[in-house]
């Protein structure tokens, strides 16, 4: 299967674990909320190939969850264990938001169609193919990426985040 025009030839991405769409990991890490932590996660990945493409932070009175996807997800969940940072992995839809006709309302409105709940979502640092993108954490990735696809919309992929 195919991603639009830009996706070159069809590719497969029946994954090893059945899924049929291309998704993105998301680190979760888990720290007190403190000044400085930040810091010290973003100096973890200084002098590797790792970059923070996505970041979005939530907080509360005594703890933050930092929310990251990174342009290389395997070198990145080693940089983090070695560093003893408690962290969980997810995966998420990323899609690109073309410049045209298409919208974040047209995404949402698609999305609502298919019953497919949104339960977060933050854009992404880069642009892959000069687009702006966003990440997703839905109901179903597999069903969230064809709604989208018919729609017209553009998957992007991990190897999209590698700059």
């Amino acid at each position: 299967m195919s991603f639009g025009e830009n996706a070159g030839s069809d590719i497969d991405f029946e994954t090893l674990q059945g899924r049929n769409w291309p998704s993105i990991t998301q680190f979760s890490v888990f720290l007190e909320n403190r000044v400085g932590q930040l810091i010290e996660v973003v100096r973890a990945f200084q002098g590797s190939r790792v970059r923070i493409v996505g970041l979005t932070i939530s907080d509360a009175a005594d703890c933050c969850i930092i929310r990251l996807v990174l342009s290389h997800p395997e070198q990145g969940r080693e940089i983090l264990a070695l560093q003893k940072l408690p962290f969980a992995e997810n995966e998420l839809l990323a899609v690109e938001l073309p410049a045209g006709p298409l919208s974040l309302f047209d995404l949402c409105q698609a999305l609502l169609q298919a019953e497919i709940n949104i339960h977060y979502s933050y854009p992404l640092i880069v642009q892959p193919h000069g687009k702006t993108a966003v990440a997703l954490h839905v109901d179903n990735i597999e069903d969230a990426g064809s709604t989208l696809h018919n729609a017209g919309f553009d998957i992007v992929r991990e190897a999209d985040l590698s700059l």
